[in-house]
């Protein structure tokens, strides 16, 4: 992928994902630093870039329904955020076969058929994705989840 924006924007919108569902169903404070990385304001109090480009990643997933928060911190953090049942539905749901035959070791099919299962969602697809770093990996598999299908969700 070419535009490294829309990587960047994949990339937080998966982790920001992640942390919430890690803490489902509980509210949590959701901080850009802790998604994009450190960032000091310049001279004037703005924010980089980057540091604004996730910021926006968050209230864009709101904007589109697959997370609720009560208000902003400043720029730095959407306060008491949690997913929606729409989001936690769709990353609890099994992955497309497709996308499970690229993601999943083929040694898991000696696995019990819970944890193949397990492997097989959504949730597992992006946080194997992160782990692996690899930026299309995770254009893939967010894009597989969310932006594909719109039936489907």
């Amino acid at each position: 992928m070419a535009d490294i924006h829309i990587e960047e924007f994949y990339k937080d919108a998966a982790i920001a994902l992640v942390q919430l569902y890690n803490a489902f169903p509980r509210r949590v404070n959701l901080f850009v630093e802790d998604i994009a990385g450190s960032d000091e304001p310049d001279e004037f109090g703005l924010h980089s870039k980057r540091h604004m480009a996730c910021f926006g990643t968050l209230l864009w997933l709101a904007e589109e329904g697959l997370l609720r928060y009560v208000d902003t911190i400043r720029q730095e953090a959407l306060d008491q955020a949690v997913l929606t049942q729409r989001a936690f539905v769709r990353m609890s749901s099994p992955a497309s076969p497709d996308l499970q035959e690229k993601d999943i070791p083929q040694t898991g099919q000696d696995l019990p058929p819970a944890i193949r299962e397990d492997f097989s969602t959504h949730i597992h697809m992006l946080r194997t994705a992160l782990r692996s770093g690899s930026s299309a990996r995770i254009s893939r598999v967010m894009q597989a989840t969310f932006f594909r299908d719109k039936t489907d969700h």
